[in-house]
């Protein structure tokens, strides 16, 4: 997915039609991004605005030299990582995770039978490290370069191409 160009300049000042051409081009990414996280529907759109709330807020200290995507992902990460920290300390998180059903492990083959399936790839993406999940959804579904995925990821570009091909090379043997 291309970048939409960005007048940093009107998003400083806080121009509506800067902020809302940023928010027409994230706010559905980011939530996908989050939802693929693991975040549910509820929570990823919680997180969206208040990644666009952040946004508005430190809007007048962005730099020229900002990439205002990387910078709305590094965001909404560091929202998820925060609110998962919390909802561990949260009852009621417990509570959901004792009633869920327990999943069993998916095998090789039951992976060949499943078949190359949109719902079996999500599994499989679903089951990489967190480490090398965050770096493949960055950049093989939303579309930022490694570099943009390192930056948002707090890596170096070398650390994030890394994670990269582990991913990569993670699926392509669960899969058929």
């Amino acid at each position: 997915m291309d970048a939409p160009e960005v007048d940093i300049r009107a998003l400083r000042r806080l121009d509506a039609e800067a902020v809302d051409t940023v928010f027409d081009a994230y706010a559905d990414r980011l939530a996908r991004f989050l939802r693929r996280l693991g975040a549910g529907p509820e929570v990823a759109e919680e997180l969206v605005q208040e990644s666009f709330v952040r946004l508005v807020r430190h809007a007048p200290r962005l730099t020229d030299e900002t990439r205002v995507g990387a910078w709305l992902y590094t965001v909404a990460r560091n929202l998820w990582r925060s609110h998962r920290r919390w909802a561990w300390v949260d009852g009621t998180r417990l509570l959901e995770l004792a009633s869920r059903p327990a999943s069993a492990p998916v095998g090789p083959a039951e992976l060949v039978e499943a078949g190359r399936t949109a719902a079996h790839v999500q599994a499989v993406v679903a089951a990489l490290p967190e480490a090398q999940r965050e770096v493949f959804l960055l950049v093989a579904v939303e579309g930022l370069t490694p570099q943009d995925a390192a930056e948002v990821l707090g890596l170096s570009a070398e650390a994030a191409r890394q994670r990269l091909a582990r991913a990569r090379r993670a699926i392509e043997e669960a899969l058929p």
